[in-house]
């Protein structure tokens, strides 16, 4: 008879381990995968929903939020989505919510804000996606308005670059000369050719046929800072000062701005420049 001692089977070691793994318990799920399981469940909404949206209190009905099918509200609560609550149980939606009461309004009962709060409540229903309250909205003055003046807009050839270089300059020239305000000249024109007193319009127009080698006779850009123009619209040039006035100011900057003459460069024979210069002073603090 043979003994074997000091060795052990690999089929009762094998079934030994598996008996102390079946014997272990379940590892407890973490706090962050207690949360995402739960996320991925559907969410019951009451009928009566209170919300708390950036700290302003709000209560409505679960059909209200849900007016209009393809809006992020109808989205955020149509219990595909998981919605955190705060200590109240209150339903939490991280927006300022000074303009929400506005959108809420519009869900109930299709009331539109007042005009000095429709440009915020547009921002409201462009976050929230709520396309009917845009459309409506887009009728209404200032908007409507700003259709216009960006339509007039749309011909001015580098507006915007224009703008950016009015403030740059003004804010370099102010660190330079460590003052509160700057001066800058600029040229507003409407239309190419120079004025003289030899071509008085007789029917409102200053617009002459020349030559290609004569209109290069009269190429000229004027000793200023920034010049803005030629366009061909009936808005005139105090209207275009309206709007660099107007975007100026609302990026904070205060603007005022005169006419200080007309560029006086001589061009050939009787021909002067004779656009509009404008002093514009720009002040910072």
């Amino acid at each position: 008879m043979v003994v074997v001692t000091g060795q052990t089977k690999v089929s009762d070691a094998m079934s030994s381990s598996d008996a102390e793994d079946d014997s272990q318990e379940p590892a407890t799920p973490t706090a962050t995968q207690a949360e995402h399981a739960l996320s991925l469940l559907p969410q019951q909404f009451p009928e009566v929903v209170p919300l708390n949206v950036g700290g302003a209190y709000f209560t409505t009905r679960l059909s209200t939020l849900r007016r209009y099918e393809d809006t992020m509200l109808s989205a955020m609560f149509s219990g595909r989505h998981y919605i955190p609550t705060d200590a109240e149980g209150r339903y939490f939606i991280d927006r300022d919510g000074k303009f929400f009461g506005d959108v809420l309004n519009f869900l109930r009962s299709g009331d539109l804000p007042p005009r000095e709060r429709v440009r915020a409540v547009y921002k409201e229903a462009q976050y929230y996606s709520i396309g009917p309250l845009l459309d409506l909205l887009e009728e209404l003055q200032p908007l409507k308005g700003e259709k216009v003046r960006q339509a007039f807009l749309g011909l001015m050839p580098y507006y915007k670059e224009h703008l950016e270089r009015i403030v740059e300059i003004a804010k370099l020239r102010a660190m330079q000369r460590k003052a509160r305000f700057a001066k800058l000249k600029i040229c507003v024109f409407k239309e190419e050719m120079p004025i003289t007193p030899y071509e008085c319009p007789l029917f409102n127009s200053l617009r002459f046929e020349r030559s290609e080698g004569e209109a290069k006779l009269f190429e000229h850009h004027c000793e200023v800072d920034v010049s803005f123009g030629p366009w061909e619209a009936v808005a005139d040039v105090y209207d275009l000062l309206h709007c660099i006035v107007t975007d100026l100011s609302s990026r904070g900057i205060t603007v005022d701005h005169q006419c200080i003459g007309v560029c006086d460069k001589h061009l050939i024979n009787h021909y002067y420049c004779k656009r509009p210069i404008y002093e514009f002073k720009i002040t910072w603090w």
